[in-house]
């Protein structure tokens, strides 16, 4: 194996190497050191722990500075540093026979929750006091504290104070705990009661009054409840019943209302085809009478024209024979010389012929006349007649339609009333059918109570004198008010000599008056089962068993007038 070279540099190259890799390598150390003592240096404080400085050189004049949170610089061989934890401490207390105000031992155990403050004077005080102590150390200082605080409390406060008042109980405990741990530098975070008692059993006498107190008070909101829910019931019942009695009320009244509707338009479909019957009847009847009358008419003009043209030929035929007689006249007239005399009697026959032709044409004119005027009298009576059916039957259908009318109105008023009665009677009976049963549950109520007054009274002559006794007093009442407006100022008796028997009239009065109280007392034995003292009896002037009294009142002192007879 062939050695190492050795490789010597000169010694003109040496101090570049050294400035090359030396001065570097010497930077890099001193940082290395710069940096090593900066992190021994630095102390951080987490968010549950107090970081303590203290030593030479803290600033503030101050022995020791806290930081909560963040962290410092402690410089080495002049300052220290210690941390301080914030965990929660719990402190039992068990507190017993502790006096009230009362002079009542009570029993408080409890449960305190302690930790050191963050505030700057808290920190403060609890690096000067807290600083070497373990977590026992400081539980056994608050404990001392609490004891103490806790029963001077408690012999601030009544029992009944600190058993319902648990908030000011708790308040007082702060108030008096609070300060005082703050000077160690704890804060008080809870106080837990775990509970309250004591040795002579006040409290759970309290309790128990407590509780019968809310039970009475469960019981009667009990009561009250199912009272309002009684009432409720019944509310809805009776409510129920009244809608239902509407719903059926104003069902009937729909009903009713909707037959009456339908026999009103039955009545006016009746009416309208009684109408149109009658209508056509009424037309049928005057063509009927028309035609009968043209017929009529007809016949009429027909023997009136034959009868005119009877007349016309009469007339032309004695014209005809009048002209043939003035015919004979002018050949006897030319012949008169042959017949002398029988001119004369030609003009007597002729006088007698006009006499006969001008009656017998009078009689003509005026039998025609006569015709015509009775045919006339009859085309007016037929037209009076056609007329005067034509007016009735117009008036008949008018009236008839009216009688109809007024029946359906009068029918439908009395359907109406009808429905109204019905229903006010339905109403009525219903409301005297209900106070008939509250007059019957009165009654039977009041039997019953009888019932039982006579069974408690051992018969029913016991329980009547009972209740007779009961309102003697009213009794008493009325019968004086009956005669409390008749004024008695004096009794005058007028004495007129010795009268009936040899007794006076004064003798009689008092004796009728007292004569009156036996039968009274006899009702009050017979009625009320009372016995008036025999004493008493012989004193009104009788005696107990109501025999009528012997006049002595006027020896009891009855002040009478005596008058002298007129």
């Amino acid at each position: 194996m062939k050695p190492l070279d050795t490789v010597l540099l000169p010694l003109s190259e040496i101090p570049g190497l050294f400035y090359a890799v030396g001065i570097p390598a010497a930077i890099v150390v001193l940082l290395g050191f710069l940096f090593a003592f900066i992190k021994s240096t630095l102390k951080r404080c987490s968010s549950n722990q107090v970081l303590v400085k203290y030593g030479m050189l803290v600033g503030g004049g101050q022995t020791a500075k806290t930081i909560h949170g963040g962290a410092t610089y402690v410089i080495p061989f002049v300052q220290g540093f210690r941390y301080l934890s914030l965990d929660p401490i719990q402190i039992e207390i068990p507190l017993r026979g502790a006096l009230s105000i009362e002079n009542i031992r009570v029993n408080v155990p409890s449960v305190f929750t302690v930790a050191i403050g963050t505030d700057p004077e808290l920190m403060n005080n609890a690096s000067i006091r807290l600083l070497e102590l373990s977590t026992d150390e400081i539980r056994k200082q608050a404990e001392e504290i609490i004891f103490g605080q806790l029963r001077q409390v408690v012999a601030s406060m009544g029992i009944e104070d600190i058993n319902r008042d648990r908030d000011a109980f708790l308040q007082h405990i702060q108030n008096s705990v609070e300060p005082e741990l703050k000077k160690i530098g704890l804060v008080l975070i809870n106080v837990n009661i775990t509970d309250i008692t004591d040795e002579s059993g006040y409290i759970d006498a309290i309790g128990q009054k407590a509780a019968s107190e809310a039970i009475q008070q469960a019981r009667g909101d009990v009561a009250d409840e199912e009272k309002k829910g009684a009432i409720r019931v019944a509310d809805a019942e009776r409510e129920r019943a009244v809608e239902v009695a509407g719903a059926t009320k104003l069902r009937e009244i729909g009903t009713r209302e909707a037959e009456r509707e339908q026999a009103v338009r039955i009545a006016e479909l009746l009416k309208e085809q009684t109408v149109g019957e009658k209508a056509a009847e009424r037309d049928k009847a005057v063509q009927i009478a028309n035609m009968l009358k043209e017929q009529t008419v007809g016949e009429r003009q027909a023997e009136f024209q034959r009868e005119v043209q009877v007349k016309d030929a009469e007339r032309e035929k004695r014209v005809a024979v009048a002209e043939a007689n003035a015919s004979a006249v002018d050949g006897e007239n030319i012949a008169e010389a042959k017949v002398a005399t029988s001119q004369a009697e030609l003009l007597v026959q002729r006088a007698e012929a006009y006499e006969r032709g001008e009656g017998a044409k009078r009689e003509a004119e005026a039998a025609v006349v006569e015709i015509q005027n009775r045919a006339l009298a009859k085309a007016a009576l037929a037209e009076a007649e056609r007329v005067e059916a034509e007016k009735r039957a117009e008036l008949e259908a008018v009236a008839k339609a009216e009688k109809a009318r007024i029946i359906v109105d009068a029918e439908a008023e009395a359907e109406k009333r009808r429905l109204e009665a019905e229903g006010e009677a339905s109403a009525i009976y219903a409301k005297l059918e209900a106070e008939a049963r509250g007059q019957y549950e009165i009654l039977a109520k009041k039997g019953e109570g009888l019932k039982q007054i006579v069974g408690a009274c051992g018969g029913a002559r016991e329980a009547f004198q009972l209740m007779m006794l009961e309102h003697l007093d009213n009794l008493a009442e009325t019968s004086a008010q009956a005669i409390s407006n008749i004024k008695f100022d004096k009794v005058v008796v007028w004495e007129n000599g010795t009268g009936k028997d040899g007794r006076s009239n004064t003798a009689d009065f008092l004796h009728g008056m007292t004569g009156t109280l036996p039968p009274m007392m006899q009702v009050l034995r017979d009625v009320g089962g009372i016995d008036v003292p025999e004493n008493l009896a012989r004193f009104m002037g009788g005696d107990a068993k109501g025999e009528a009294p012997t006049g002595k009142a006027e020896e009891n002192g009855a002040t009478l007038e005596k008058a002298d007879q007129a």
